[in-house]
């Protein structure tokens, strides 16, 4: 299916206005104060779209795939990786239940988006109040969610800095029992704010054990879908052949305790899959970079032992490899 099952498109100004954000901790409603104070302006469009899953292709090519990755040892910072014509996303490690925690204590990758691109709190307040289905997974199966045109209008800077009075971070379970200074002095407006398109889609979870094929397969589809997705909502702006740009991570290795090195795997495929011309991992350290590394040669050697190019036979092959689940990171 190349159609979304549902595209809206909102006014930003009219959508906060009438469905504010539900900020359910102190912190979270600094940083909304901060990025939005009272009498600010809200400019633009956003686009929502919620796709069904989508038939892998029969084949890949995998050396292409590994090309197309640039891995850097950092974190999101939404600066463009390309050329202006170049439509670019951001992977949302999404749950099932799209931003479902977004007003919640919690700081993961998810609720950090949310806080620093607060309408889309409002566009999840909207979607529930218009009795939109608001799931990036329904009745076992991944329905990717997109959101084009979201203004970024603040940074959290998250990493331990004492002299900054965050020496725990922010990251996580840390930002709710941060005080109120370091929220304060961590938290930056952007103006005029960034653009940003996002892709939500959630990870399988809840594993234990040695991946089964049917958990590889159905994390491929949900990267696919998504990142296809991108392709084609960037063309209907862009125009055919409009550079896509995607950058992600360590999708689902953190709460849902996800493997790094597989799910790195799956998402260059699933890049290669669905036409994007550039993945910028951001690995964060030397760790993710070497995580990222392995992910690249193991793909690699199943192209030198003469399995790439049959999509199933290259599900079983990396099956085959044995990864297991790692645990949850509590945040």
């Amino acid at each position: 299916m190349t159609r979304p099952l549902l595209r809206i498109e909102f006014d930003t100004q009219q959508l906060v206005d009438r469905y504010p954000p539900g900020w359910r901790h102190r912190n979270k409603q600094l940083v909304y104060e901060i990025a939005c104070p009272p009498g600010c302006a809200h400019g633009g469009r956003i686009t929502f779209s919620r796709w069904v899953a989508m038939a892998l292709p029969e084949r890949v090519d995998v050396s292409q795939a590994v090309e197309l990755v640039d891995g850097r040892q950092d974190h999101y910072d939404y600066a463009p990786a390309a050329p202006a014509e170049a439509v670019e996303w951001h992977v949302n490690f999404a749950d099932p239940r799209l931003f479902v925690a977004y007003g919640s204590p919690l700081f993961a990758q998810d609720e950090m988006q949310v806080a620093e691109h607060p309408a889309l709190g409002s566009l999840k307040e909207a979607l529930e109040a218009g009795g939109q289905t608001a799931l990036t997974v329904e009745s076992g199966r991944p329905t990717p969610v997109l959101v084009m045109g979201v203004e970024r209008r603040c940074r959290v800077e998250c990493d331990r800095d004492a002299d900054q009075d965050r020496p725990h971070g922010l990251y996580g379970n840390a930002f709710a029992r941060a005080p109120e200074s370091a929220v304060r002095r961590a938290t930056r407006p952007i103006h005029p704010p960034g653009i940003t398109n996002l892709i939500a889609m959630a990870a399988p979870y809840g594993g234990f054990g040695l991946y089964k094929t049917s958990e590889i397969q159905y994390a491929l589809t949900t990267a696919f879908t998504g990142f296809r997705a991108a392709r084609l909502e960037s063309e209907l702006l862009g125009g055919p052949g409009v550079p896509v740009i995607v950058h992600t991570g360590f999708w689902g290795c953190g709460a849902f305790g996800g493997n790094r090195v597989l799910m790195a795997m799956l998402q260059v495929l699933a890049a290669g899959m669905a036409g994007s011309n550039k993945l910028v991992f951001h690995c964060f350290n030397g760790d993710g970079m070497r995580a990222l590394e392995e992910a690249q040669s193991l793909l690699l050697a199943l192209t030198a032992r003469g399995t790439a190019g049959i999509t199933e036979h290259l599900v079983q092959k990396v099956s085959g490899m044995r990864f297991r689940w790692g645990a949850s990171d509590g945040n």
